[in-house]
């Protein structure tokens, strides 16, 4: 018999089980499906069941109190003519396009300085991580707003060197930037993920350019950043996805009211102002269906992008 023919026998031989395996085997999938019919449930009543409610809600005009009203494409319609939905456009689009980029330089600048080799560094690294697990809550945001207010810390920082401050987030031109401020100084969960990609990177990469006599910028962009390029591929689009739907801290900034003159006003606070303050749930379903579009098109968008600059091992 050839080695084919073997194959093919032990193969056949495999796939016939006894009917105690045969038992076994359905007494497994039993059990599986019982274990899985918790998440399964979930998965429908949670969160399937309120999208396609929110993809029906969309075309009607509903304010929580009467029974929808189907519109068909009334609320996409008033989507081309609402000013305040291109504000709220613009001021999400400057704040991800800026805060995103400068929290990923900080996180990986501060990776590279842990990477090497610091004492205590499950000390640092934990300290460094704090921001992260607190600068999404409404404590840091009161806190916020306190410290760039007209009487707040930065000021009195300033007066120290004879600088008459401003009140940061009551001014249009500056509100935005203490909250990407903010937003930068959560860096701790990226910083984590890039160190340890750092600690994955072959220490004789490193050896062997030293050796032919590469400095240690030539190193940092011709070893570092290509190998690491996959760990920064997964934060920038973890960033994006996050910082489009930022809320907390302009709703406390802003008192809820996206001021001043409209500053603070992000897509998310908008889509809250329209549902549960103007009550009108049919076109903030619309505005969150047209956030999934921008999110899901700048995910393709960085997918598609990344052939161009993320190198793989294979």
């Amino acid at each position: 018999m050839s080695a084919l023919g073997e194959l093919r026998t032990l193969s056949r031989s495999r796939h016939r089980l006894s009917p105690a395996e045969k038992l076994e085997q359905k007494r497994d999938t039993k059990t599986a499906a019982v274990f899985l019919t918790p998440w399964l449930v979930g998965l429908l009543a949670i969160t399937i069941g309120p999208v396609l409610a929110s993809l029906y809600l969309a075309f009607t005009d509903y304010n929580l109190l009467q029974d929808p009203n189907f519109t068909g494409l009334a609320n996409i319609r008033r989507m081309l003519g609402d000013e305040r939905l291109g504000k709220a456009l613009a001021v999400t689009f400057v704040y991800v396009l800026v805060s995103v980029p400068l929290q990923l330089i900080v996180a990986l600048a501060l990776a590279l300085l842990l990477d090497r080799g610091l004492r205590g560094l499950a000390f640092y690294r934990s300290i460094l991580y704090l921001p992260s697990l607190l600068g999404g809550s409404v404590a840091i945001a009161v806190l916020w707003r306190l410290v760039f207010g007209t009487d707040g810390l930065v000021n009195a920082l300033l007066a120290l060197f004879g600088v008459e401050g401003v009140g940061w987030v009551a001014d249009p031109d500056t509100v935005l930037g203490t909250l990407v401020i903010l937003h930068v100084w959560t860096f701790g969960a990226p910083m984590v993920i890039f160190l340890a990609g750092l600690r994955q990177i072959p220490r004789q990469f490193y050896e062997a350019a030293a050796t032919d006599g590469a400095s240690r910028l030539r190193q940092l962009t011709s070893i570092t950043f290509p190998l690491l390029s996959p760990i920064i591929f997964f934060n920038l689009v973890l960033g994006l996805i996050g910082s489009f739907q930022a809320f907390t801290q302009a709703f406390i900034v802003s008192n809820g009211t996206g001021g001043p003159n409209d500053a603070t006003l992000f897509f998310s606070l908008y889509l809250y102002q329209e549902g549960f303050v103007g009550f009108r749930m049919g076109y903030a379903s619309a505005l969150a269906w047209l956030l999934l579009i921008i999110i899901g098109a700048f995910t393709a968008l960085n997918f598609w992008a990344s052939k161009y600059w993320v190198f793989y091992n294979d």
